[in-house]
């Protein structure tokens, strides 16, 4: 099991799932067992994934705010990038969306599995759709109000308010930006060892998925033993696959429009990067690729490079953002849930800030999917519907997301002047001496 890929076994965990459960829902303890014995796993498994998301957004988005050395950085080309990333980021979510809203793919399921749902995790939801109800009766600018915490303390006791937890984090990377850099090299690098310890947490917790996927599909296949669901769960995969095509046509079409690079130029530029990203599921392991590709095969200059890329695998998480959109709604749909206009317009709010924070390693989507399902008064329990198939969408978001970084960089160089008209490609060998 140690010599597989994690993918693989996470996708054999899922298999074996269901198997086990399908076996064991034949006899009469069978679901009984899995319910009492098995299915706490899982939900041990969520819960772990819940823990670290506050310590997640502090450490990431705090390191990559103060990444950006000074506040004229900041205002020039750093206000350019992190806009530039922002607007992509509102794009795709938007995306997802649209794609989730057309095709419906959580109303596939019938009534009597939406309604096996609700009885397992309706109380959470319950309590959930109170809390909105209380929210009716504020004012116009109180989700604004709400952004800004009165404890950052109390702040982080809660998921439900990780907008607060991001505000804190960008107010307080900005602060670090503005004190003297004597002063605020003990804290930064504090940060950066904090958010060194939060990633290798998230790995030791992503060695637990295959056997937290074998619970949760276990639980899933005995509590909602219809095939609709599963013929739903294909519906939801197609549903983010085409969103992320449609996200990396975008690309090339602005790529194409702002620097009159052909998508062809594009793409055979930073193809060997979205290889490696699909193949490893991580921004940041994909980084050094990422930058030598953009250099030296798409004309961007180091300056421009070494400062968006960087920023870009932490702020910039387009492919993750467009499938935190799809899996809200389709969870969304799969209770019988109708959101409301504004509700999804919190979505992309939430998704868009979520993202900034987004560690780039592989499981971290889905720790950031809490977020979003949080505010916008999903049960996060729903966790369960979509985490089987997790995996090879990380695989396809992570190549959006590096995909979405190069254009960005091109992007910016364009504007400040430091695109080249052709690239110099370097050779392994060429300071080598015969």
């Amino acid at each position: 099991m140690k010599k597989l890929a994690l993918h693989w076994q996470i996708l054999l965990g899922m298999a074996l799932g269901v198997i086990f459960a399908l076996i064991l829902s034949n006899f009469e303890w069978g679901s009984g067992f899995i319910s009492n014995w098995i299915k706490p796993f899982g939900t041990i498994f969520i819960n772990a994934l819940k823990l670290i998301a506050v310590p997640l957004i502090l450490a990431s988005l705090i390191k990559g705010v103060s990444d950006l050395k000074d506040i004229s950085k900041l205002s020039q080309m750093g206000a350019r990038t992190i806009l530039t990333y922002i607007a992509t980021t509102i794009i795709a979510v938007s995306i997802g969306l649209g794609v989730v809203n057309l095709v419906k793919p959580g109303n596939t399921i019938t009534e009597e599995t939406r309604e096996e749902l609700v009885a397992s995790y309706g109380g959470e939801a319950d309590l959930k759709r109170q809390d909105a109800e209380k929210q009716k009766n504020a004012g116009p600018l109180q989700a604004l109000v709400d952004i800004v915490p009165g404890n950052i303390i109390g702040a982080s006791s809660s998921n439900s308010n990780m907008l607060q937890v991001i505000f804190f984090a960008i107010f307080f990377g900005i602060g670090l930006i503005l004190i003297p850099e004597k002063t605020a090299q003990p804290v930064k690098s504090f940060f950066d060892g904090f958010n060194e310890v939060i990633l290798k947490m998230i790995d030791i917790i992503m060695l637990a998925a295959p056997y937290g996927v074998f619970a949760l599909l276990a639980a899933l296949v005995v509590e909602s033993p219809s095939a609709d669901l599963f013929a739903a769960l294909a519906m939801y995969a197609l549903c983010v696959i085409s969103g992320l095509l449609l996200m990396i046509g975008v690309y090339i079409l602005i790529v194409w429009i702002f620097t009159k690079k052909s998508p062809k130029f594009f793409l055979n530029g930073i193809s060997p990067a979205q290889l490696l990203a699909f193949s490893t599921s991580s921004s940041a392991a994909t980084l050094p690729v990422t930058m030598e590709r953009v250099e030296e095969h798409l004309g961007v200059e180091k300056e421009v490079s070494s400062f968006v890329l960087p920023i870009g695998a932490t702020i910039n998480m387009d492919g993750t953002s467009l499938y935190q959109a799809v899996a809200a709604v389709f969870i969304a749909q799969a209770f019988g849930m109708d959101l409301s206009f504004t509700t999804q317009l919190g979505i992309i709010a939430t998704a868009t800030l979520a993202s900034i924070g987004s560690a780039a390693v592989p499981g971290a989507g889905m720790v950031m999917l809490v977020i979003v399902l949080a505010q916008a008064g999903i049960p996060e329990a729903g966790l369960a519907l979509i985490f089987a198939i997790d995996r090879p969408l990380d695989m396809c978001r992570t190549t959006v997301n590096v995909t979405g970084d190069a254009s960005v960089s091109m992007l910016v160089a364009k504007a400040v002047g430091r695109l080249r008209d052709q690239p110099f490609v370097k050779n392994w060998n060429d300071n080598y001496k015969k």
